[in-house]
């Protein structure tokens, strides 16, 4: 069992919006959206469940971090081109979407 998530409201709720987001395209998307979407939940669930842990969460900070583990997983060249900039694109997306 997860402890409780010590984030301030807002964040917990856009984390949750987020999820619920993904799981859609892993439930009705292309094939594509959900090579896409699969990879992003990987990065989007560490980087959230260890936000939702601090007090002083806040979504600029779900964006940063997000980023700088997308960047750092490109750099390495987990996934390059056009799959690299779809994966963006959907956290983008999602992000504005939640906020």
């Amino acid at each position: 069992m997860l402890p409780p998530a010590a984030a301030p409201q807002e964040v917990v709720n856009a984390i949750a919006k987020i999820e619920a987001s993904l799981d859609d395209v892993v439930n009705h998307g292309s094939d594509d959206e959900l090579f896409i979407a699969s990879y992003l939940q990987g990065h989007f669930a560490v980087e959230a469940r260890q936000l939702e842990m601090h007090a002083d969460a806040s979504l600029t900070l779900l964006d940063e971090k997000m980023m700088d583990s997308l960047n750092s997983a490109f750099n390495n060249k987990e996934l390059e081109g056009d799959d690299a900039a779809q994966v963006k694109q959907l956290w983008s997306r999602l992000f504005n979407a939640a906020n």
